[in-house]
């Protein structure tokens, strides 16, 4: 069992942990995940590595309270413990070599690009940095990407903070202006990562996706994670969760992708909903 060290809620829906892992924390590398359970008749479910700490033996997972299991998490409190923490899993995200690179986040896929985005400047590489959100009440890491950044644009949709607009805006005015970057790597949801490798593509720029949000068990057991990519004209079956998380966004069929992601809606909504009864209950 593993325990949780802090807890922090960066905005109303999404929620940051400190977790005593050092097997863990010994090999994670940015772009790996780990697989959890909140108790003993809890599923398994992939979370992204959001940092670690080798010396203290620590990772961070930063999550969306999105269905029952996070729902269940997010009612755990520091000094509590994880029934399992496995990994980490996953091929970590490749940064060797890219002097000039751009990080592209959304949502709280920013909490999976900041690591990423950390280990380049860390190494010297100038990072480049746009990151989005619906509205300013969902931002989150302003201040860690803009520590790890050469320059950071901050987007939002409703235009309440920073820059009004998608993140595809600033990228194509810097393609515009005539800027060239050794490699994109872009990590939010599918729709975005779609737009910004659609962006991206005329310049040649090689473009990596993290395919996290397609995940589901996490061992390539349940195939609820295989994508469609094309390559060199012939489609070739590949699983997130043990050939990815990152691949080439300019292969992907997010199409196909975004049509299989949302067959599992109405279940993860009705799970979500028995268990925020459940814990009405126990309060009264």
């Amino acid at each position: 069992m593993n325990r949780i060290l802090e807890k922090r809620a960066l905005n109303p829906t999404v929620t940051l942990m400190e977790i005593e892992a050092p097997l863990v924390a010994a090999k994670a590398q940015p772009g790996q995940f780990v697989i959890l359970r909140v108790d003993e008749a809890g599923e398994r479910i992939p979370l992204t590595v959001a940092g670690y700490d080798r010396e203290k033996g620590t990772v961070r997972i930063i999550f969306q309270i999105v269905g029952a299991t996070t729902e269940k998490l997010n009612h755990l409190e520091a000094g509590d413990y994880l029934q399992d923490f496995a990994g980490p899993l996953g091929i970590a995200t490749k940064t060797e070599g890219l002097k000039r690179v751009c990080i592209v986040g959304g949502g709280v896929g920013c909490a999976i690009a900041l690591p990423v985005a950390q280990k380049l400047h860390a190494a010297g590489c100038e990072v480049v940095s746009i990151i989005g959100f619906r509205s300013k009440d969902l931002l989150i890491l302003e201040d860690e990407f803009r520590a790890a950044s050469a320059r950071l644009t901050v987007m939002t949709d409703d235009g309440s903070y920073g820059e009004k607009g998608n993140v595809c805006l600033p990228l194509q005015q810097m393609f515009d202006a005539g800027e060239t970057f050794d490699e994109i790597i872009a990590i939010g949801p599918l729709i975005m990562m779609k737009f910004v490798a659609e962006t991206a593509k005329p310049t040649g720029i090689p473009c990596t996706v993290s395919m996290n949000p397609v995940m589901i068990d996490g061992t390539g057991m349940c195939g609820g994670c295989r994508l469609t990519l094309n390559q060199a004209g012939q489609k070739v079956t590949k699983f997130a969760c043990v050939d990815g998380p990152d691949f080439n966004g300019y292969e992907v069929d997010f199409d196909e992708a975004m049509s299989r992601a949302s067959m599992y809606r109405d279940f993860e909504r009705h799970a979500y909903e028995e268990t925020c009864s459940l814990f009405k209950k126990e309060v009264q």
